[in-house]
C-alpha cells in the first residue's frame, strides 16, 4: 500500500445570528478547520483534521501550505501504514534518520506551532488509514476500549448569571451529567466569575460535575482567589486559570487550589506536557489531537497522565473527526474519564459527517465504524470550502 496524494482544503463555516455566543475571544461567528485528505493508490481515504485556533475560529490558509507543500513530499510513495515512522519524518525532516538510529527526537525547527498542527491533521489522517486498511476501528487497532463507557460533559456556559439556570438546563435535558462552563476576563472581575459559578451550580444541584475554563485570562493571584472561592462548588476541575506559558504560576496556583487542575488544549507535543508534569502544574491533562500532534503524541501524552496518576481528558473543541479521535483516545487510555463535547452550534462537529453521540446515563459508548468512523459529506466540504 502506497500513498498516492496528500491534499488539505480551509473549511469556513458561519454561523447565523441564533448559533452564536460570546466569550473572552469575542463573538464567534464562524467555525474554521482545515480537512486533510490522504489517498492511497488503491483508492482508499482517510481524513484528518488540524487546527488554525484553538477557538473556534482561526485562518487555515497556512496550515493548508505547510501540509500541501511541506509535509505532502515527505508521504508521497511511502506506506501510510507506517504512521510512527512517517509521523518522525515530518517531525525530524532532513534528521530523521539520525533520529531513528539515535532513539531520540532531533526536530526541525517547526517543533511546535502550526507545523505540529499541520502534522496533526496529517497524523490523525494516517490513522484513520490503518484502520481502514484492516477494516477496523481505530480503537480496535490500538488494542479496545478499556471501559464500556466515558463520561461526555456539555461544554458551553456563556451565558450571564441570571441566564445560566436555563442554558445549562437545556444541557441536562439532552441528558449529560456534567457540564463545564466559562469565566474569566469575560466576567469582569473574580467575584462576578464566582457569583456565575454559585448561580450554576444552585441551578445543576449536587449530583451533575461542574468544571469551569477561564481561558487562561486571569493572573496568578486571580487564579488563587477564584479557586478558593469555588472551593465549597466541589467542581470537577479549573480549567486554565492562568496562561499556559505560565508554567511557574500554573504551578503555583495548583499548589495553593484545593480544586484540580486542568490544561493542555493549546500544547503541543508531549514535551510541553511533560514540563508541566515537572512542574506539578496538572491534574487533568486536555490535549487537542488536531494540534498536539495527532494521535500518534495523544498516545504519548496519555501515558505521561497514566504515569503520573493524573487523569486525560481530550480537548475536542472541532469537527467530527478531532471528536471521534479524542473519544477513541479516551476509551484507549487508562487515564481517560471525560470527553468534551462542544456546545454553541460546532457545525463542523454535528453537520459535516453523521456519527453517534448517543448519550447513555450521560455517557458515551466507544466510537463504532472503520477508521475513525467519519465520512466528510462531500457537498458539505463543497460549499464551506475556503479558497487561500
Amino acid at each position: 500500500m502506497k500513498i498516492r496524494s496528500v491534499d488539505a482544503v480551509w473549511l469556513h463555516v458561519p454561523l447565523d445570528a441564533a448559533r452564536q455566543h460570546v466569550s473572552d475571544f469575542g463573538r464567534i461567528a464562524a467555525f474554521d478547520a482545515v480537512l486533510v485528505t490522504i489517498t492511497t493508490e488503491d483508492g482508499l481515504v482517510g481524513y484528518g483534521e488540524a487546527k488554525p485556533a484553538v477557538g473556534s475560529a482561526g485562518d487555515g490558509a497556512a496550515l493548508v501550505a505547510i501540509v500541501k507543500h511541506e509535509l505532502a513530499p515527505l508521504l508521497l510513495g511511502a506506506d501510510p501504514r507506517d504512521v510512527g515512522r512517517l509521523w518522525g519524518r515530518m517531525y525530524n525532516g532532513s534528521r530523521a534518520g539520525h533520529a531513528e538510529r539515535s532513539g531520540r527526537a532531533m526536530p526541525v525547527l517547526g517543533r511546535r506551532g502550526i507545523h505540529v498542527a499541520a502534522m496533526s491533521g496529517v497524523d490523525l489522517a494516517l490513522w484513520d488509514l490503518a484502520a481502514k486498511a484492516k477494516n477496523c476501528s481505530v480503537l480496535e487497532l490500538l488494542g479496545g476500549p478499556c471501559r464500556d463507557r466515558v463520561k461526555a460533559y456539555a461544554s458551553g456556559g456563556w451565558a450571564p448569571a441570571d441566564k445560566l439556570a436555563e442554558e445549562l438546563g437545556r444541557y441536562t435535558e439532552q441528558g449529560f451529567a456534567a457540564v463545564k462552563m466559562r469565566i474569566g476576563a469575560m466576567d469582569g472581575s473574580v467575584a462576578a466569575s464566582l457569583d456565575r459559578v454559585r448561580a450554576a451550580r444552585a441551578a445543576l444541584g449536587p449530583t451533575v460535575d461542574l468544571m469551569c475554563d477561564a481561558h487562561g485570562t486571569l493572573n496568578v493571584a486571580e487564579g488563587k482567589r477564584f479557586c478558593t472561592g469555588a472551593a465549597e462548588l466541589a467542581l470537577r476541575f479549573v480549567e486554565e486559570p492562568v496562561a499556559s506559558d505560565d508554567r511557574a504560576g500554573l504551578a503555583e496556583v495548583r499548589a495553593a487550589s484545593p480544586l484540580p487542575i486542568a490544561a493542555g488544549e493549546s500544547e503541543f507535543t508531549a514535551f510541553d506536557f511533560a514540563e508541566l508534569l515537572d512542574r506539578r502544574a496538572l491534574d487533568v491533562l486536555q490535549p487537542d489531537l488536531a494540534i498536539a500532534g495527532g494521535l500518534s503524541e495523544g498516545l504519548r501524552i496519555a501515558a505521561l497522565a497514566y504515569s503520573h496518576r493524573l487523569e486525560l481528558a481530550p480537548h475536542c473543541w472541532g469537527s467530527a473527526i478531532t471528536f471521534q479521535a479524542g473519544r477513541t483516545l479516551a476509551f484507549a487510555s487508562p487515564a481517560g474519564t471525560f470527553v468534551e463535547v462542544p456546545m454553541g452550534g460546532a457545525p463542523l462537529l454535528r453537520e459535516m459527517a453523521p456519527i453517534d453521540m448517543t448519550l447513555h446515563d450521560g455517557h458515551l459508548l466507544p466510537p463504532q465504524g472503520p477508521g475513525f468512523g467519519v465520512a466528510p459529506d462531500p457537498d458539505f466540504v463543497r460549499r464551506h470550502t475556503k479558497s487561500c
